[in-house]
């Protein structure tokens, strides 16, 4: 579970009702009066998702359900443990050749990392070896991009349609002026609150998770990106050492020196 994101979500959830319930004078029945509506509901939400489906064929919009649980779950495996896995999988390699991985690759939980190794141990060109990982890497990217644009595309359609559902309202309440001016106040509220529902949704829940869904996909993308250097590495025949520090290239610095102290204190420990 990642807990920012599900604090992000509880903490903004409680400022903007919060903030509802403040300007109402602490009244739950004006605060349902004035922000709940529902027509504004239904052409917010409504246009917005009509929208999409116009954008995106209905199996990508199928998907979103199954994206957005990305933003709440975090995955276990890091460019850090990758390394150690890799350095492990060389030292193996060149001690004992690469046809001794065979026992290691069923043992990989990662597929990818799983599919490199096959391909290295059937004696596949470095370069082919490079190229098929390289392509899938490059699918799953764009895979990654149809999440996030369906995010994107639905935080521009959702303030233009609460702006449309406020021009109905100013339509309406236009339509009253010559009657019962008692009207006109609470008509332009409603008008109002459907831009509210409109800017909330872009803000709130679309731009976020768009903008969570890209910082899982670069995540992902280092990871693959490590893996793919260091199968080469390993199918070349380089000495485990310069495979750890080619690798330890893709981490950040702090990253980089945790580990440059983990690594020289087991080996005064093994000393």
């Amino acid at each position: 579970m990642d807990i920012a994101s599900l604090a992000g979500v509880l903490f903004g959830m409680f400022c903007i009702g919060f903030g509802a319930f403040m300007t109402v004078n602490f009244s739950p029945e004006a605060l349902f009066r004035l922000f709940i509506n529902g027509p504004s509901i239904f052409i917010t939400l409504g246009g917005t998702v009509a929208s999409t489906l116009i954008h995106y064929p209905l199996p990508q919009v199928l998907s979103i359900i199954p994206i957005t649980k990305n933003i709440f779950t975090t995955t276990s495996e890091t460019p850090t443990q990758a390394i150690e896995i890799l350095v492990s999988l060389a030292e193996k390699a060149r001690r004992e050749g690469l046809l001794s991985l065979e026992s290691d690759v069923e043992m990989q939980e990662n597929d990818f990392l799983k599919k490199g190794i096959q391909l290295v141990i059937d004696g596949t060109d470095p370069e082919l070896v490079r190229e098929i990982m390289e392509i899938e890497l490059e699918y799953l990217e764009e895979r990654h991009k149809v999440g996030v644009g369906l995010y994107e595309a639905m935080s521009y359609y959702a303030p233009a349609f609460g702006m449309i559902g406020t021009l109905i309202g100013l339509i309406a309440m236009l339509d009253k002026l010559g009657g019962d001016v008692a009207l006109i106040g609470p008509m332009m509220a409603v008008a109002l609150v459907t831009t509210l529902y409109g800017s909330v949704f872009a803000n709130f829940i679309c731009l976020p998770i768009s903008g969570k869904l890209k910082v899982r996909s670069l995540e992902e993308m280092t990871l693959k990106q490590v893996m793919i250097q260091g199968i080469i590495c390993i199918q070349e025949g380089n000495n485990p050492r310069i495979v750890r520090q080619k690798l330890m290239s893709f981490l950040a610095p702090k990253l980089r020196r945790e580990l440059e102290a983990a690594e020289a204190a087991g080996e005064r420990r093994a000393a």
